[in-house]
């Protein structure tokens, strides 16, 4: 049995606003709703791990669902950030902290990681997943025409791998190329099978 077959008795929550998160798991066939949007403060310990804080973050969101679950409900959180010298990258304030962090990337290497937490009313999956990607010298134009052009306010790092960026300026990713674009859609397709047969079990 496939994996959508064996989601019929449940009901998938994606709490999530990224398009791409949404075009991803529809992508592999799953089906989902979009959970009602709601606030959580992403904040972590100041001496937290740079490469711990997407799964503590995924797992601060879960917990913050406004609402207990429901039987039969699995609650999808993740969160994604960008590291470079040991520096978390996050979504740029305004355009000049945008051209800031891709100066940063230019020329480099950078870990992109991605946590990911899955929950019922009583049992919770939580896993991780990395990318390293290399990025090609930007010249101080083309890094403006891109933020420009367009405006990744809402993306960790500054960009988007599906944009032109991705197109012309990376070099090399070693680890899922979807897990740079906000999920690690094969991983969570694993994950969750494996989750949903644990609750088969437990019934």
């Amino acid at each position: 049995m496939l994996l959508h077959e064996k989601l019929l008795p449940y009901r998938l929550l994606l709490a999530s606003q990224s398009p791409r998160r949404r075009e991803l798991l529809t992508g592999c066939g799953l089906r989902y709703e979009l959970a009602p949007r709601y606030d959580v403060e992403e904040t972590y310990p100041a001496d937290m791990a740079a490469a711990d804080v997407p799964l503590y973050l995924s797992q601060l969101k879960s917990d913050g669902f406004p609402r207990p679950l429901a039987e039969g409900e699995i609650l999808l959180t993740a969160d994604t950030v960008v590291i470079a010298g040991g520096e978390i990258l996050g979504k740029p304030h305004d355009r000049a902290d945008a051209l800031r962090m891709l100066r940063k990337l230019s020329g480099a290497r950078h870990t992109v990681i991605t946590g990911v937490t899955l929950r019922t009313a009583d049992r919770r999956r939580s896993f991780t997943a990395a990318s390293e990607v290399t990025l090609r010298t930007l010249t101080d134009e083309e890094t403006a025409y891109y933020v420009d052009t367009f405006r990744p306010y809402d993306k960790a790092g500054s960009y988007g791998i599906q944009e032109w960026i991705g197109y012309a300026a990376i070099e090399r990713i070693d680890g899922s190329f979807y897990n740079v674009m906000g999920l690690p859609v094969q991983r969570v397709y694993v994950e969750l099978e494996r989750f949903i047969g644990e609750l088969s079990q437990q019934n």
